[in-house]
């Protein structure tokens, strides 16, 4: 009867996985088909689970660098993540010590701090947007080629 149990977990853990779309439980599915491989051989159950567990880690450790590498690579920022590298206009001299500054962005005004807490970016200058924070824009001049 624990072969079924583990086919049974196999397909609940796959099934998961088809779900999420996440790469976070296949690697112990492949554990509960080697947990059932053990069973069928012969071994007991503390080495079925034993299997189970060594078996899902070596597939952890060994696949997922690959998998999250090549697996997903079509992702698509969204939202706030694609404005990361857009540039943008300053609107309002950026100075972090006085808390003032304002950029544009795909017509649209958003508060704008400098990258470099020391820096002052100038009304009318092109800057690269490197980061977001809240609702400001975290900037850096572009630079010139």
């Amino acid at each position: 009867m624990e072969p079924i149990y583990w086919l049974g977990l196999f397909v609940v853990l796959l099934a998961i996985e088809f779900i999420t779309m996440g790469l976070t439980t296949i690697w112990f599915a492949g554990g509960a088909i080697a947990a059932m491989a053990a069973n069928m051989l012969g071994a007991g159950i503390w080495i079925q689970c034993g299997v189970f567990l060594a078996v899902s880690f070596v597939l952890l450790l060994f696949t997922r660098p690959f998998a999250v590498r090549y697996v997903n690579r079509r992702h698509v920022r969204t939202n706030v993540d694609s404005l990361i590298g857009r540039e943008a206009y300053v609107t309002e001299k950026i100075d972090n010590l006085h808390s003032t500054g304002k950029a544009q962005l795909n017509g649209q005004e958003w508060t704008a701090r400098a990258a470099e807490n020391t820096s002052f970016i100038e009304k009318g200058t092109a800057v690269t947007v490197t980061a977001i924070q809240g609702v400001k824009l975290i900037v850096k001049e572009k630079e010139s080629r």
